[in-house]
């Protein structure tokens, strides 16, 4: 049996979460944003066996949305046409899922068996995943030997690094992160997002600001989740000042230590780069960067479109190209 599931599932809701994206304090944190919010449930002999969280977008302007499945389970045909359901009554164009499983040949025929399209993703298709169950000693013998390097030439100059779980630390990384995404001409959430989401989110436990600092200052900061056992990295920034003092390396390395101080047993980096990117791909630097640490690269099973109304997807495909076109460009302006 399909249905909706509700507060008093809560705690069950998030054992079974394979991702943060589908923990229920993720859902409050899109509800807070506006959007709204279903979590179905899979429940065999009365008992939540399976969840599924999704968010419905408004597209501004007009009465329709878009849905959104990150980072769940498998889905089953009962849970698809559950989905369909409530979409046709969000009037979603379609629903967007990017399932938390690693690519096989199994996998992708179900979905294709589901009836759905393969489409353009929203989350990364890879990831790096770091093994926490590993001693230290040999976790550093397996990094590059330049990335230990740089962990002891960190330590030798004097940064530290801490976990600082304070609103005005989170408004100095917040600073680093824009400056980051400047410099690296990638596109990054506002700072309504970013603020919303530490306000929401923080009480839970989920979020951990640390920071690498030097003589008082910040030079990097990362902010991590910890999750049913899991750590994450979805965010990172770092200052131009002091590159020579590698506080990243030694950030990276002190959040590896972090995770196995909270028994987590995977660090999973949260997204990466397909295999042997070259030079000039622009997320080269973060490849090469996570690379350094010998983490194991997954590729997920890809993402597909439940595709509700056809007309009018065909119409967005098209006008998502000419918005991330510009997107693309005003990025590329800001580096100048």
């Amino acid at each position: 049996m399909v249905k909706e599931v509700h507060s008093q599932l809560k705690k069950v809701f998030d054992q079974l979460a394979p991702h943060p994206l589908q923990s229920w304090i993720w859902g409050e944190f899109r509800r807070r944003q506006g959007h709204r919010v279903f979590r179905l449930g899979v429940f065999e002999k009365g008992q939540l066996v399976r969840g599924y969280q999704i968010t419905f977008h408004q597209i501004p302007h007009l009465p329709w949305s878009i849905g959104y499945l990150p980072k769940s389970v498998l889905p089953t045909k009962e849970v698809i046409a559950a989905l369909r359901q409530i979409g046709q009554k969000e009037k979603a164009i379609f629903i967007k899922l990017e399932p938390n499983q690693i690519n096989s040949l199994g996998a992708r025929q179900t979905l294709k068996n589901l009836g759905l399209t393969p489409g353009k993703s929203f989350f990364t298709p890879y990831t790096s995943v770091i093994d926490l169950t590993k001693t230290p000693d040999e976790l550093l013998a397996s990094f590059k030997p330049k990335t230990r390097y740089n962990i002891r030439l960190a330590q030798k100059k004097g940064v530290t690094v801490q976990e600082e779980n304070t609103d005005s630390a989170f408004e100095e990384y917040l600073k680093l992160l824009f400056e980051t995404s400047r410099r690296q001409g990638f596109h990054a959430h506002n700072a309504q997002y970013h603020r919303l989401q530490w306000k929401v989110l923080k009480a839970s436990g989920l979020p951990h600001l640390l920071t690498a600092k030097y003589q008082g200052k910040i030079l990097a900061a990362f902010m991590l989740f910890t999750f049913n056992g899991k750590l994450y990295y979805p965010y990172g920034a770092s200052t131009r000042d002091h590159r020579e003092l590698m506080a990243p390396n030694l950030l990276m390395w002190e959040a590896i230590r972090f995770g196995q101080n909270h028994g987590c047993t995977s660090f999973d980096l949260w997204g990466d780069t397909a295999p042997n990117p070259p030079p000039n791909h622009p997320h080269f630097g973060f490849h090469r960067f996570k690379e350094g640490f010998s983490p194991q690269l997954k590729e997920f099973v890809g993402t597909y479109d439940l595709v509700i109304n056809p007309l009018l997807y065909s119409l967005y495909l098209l006008a998502d190209k000419i918005r991330w076109k510009i997107l693309r460009l005003q990025a590329k302006i800001r580096q100048l």
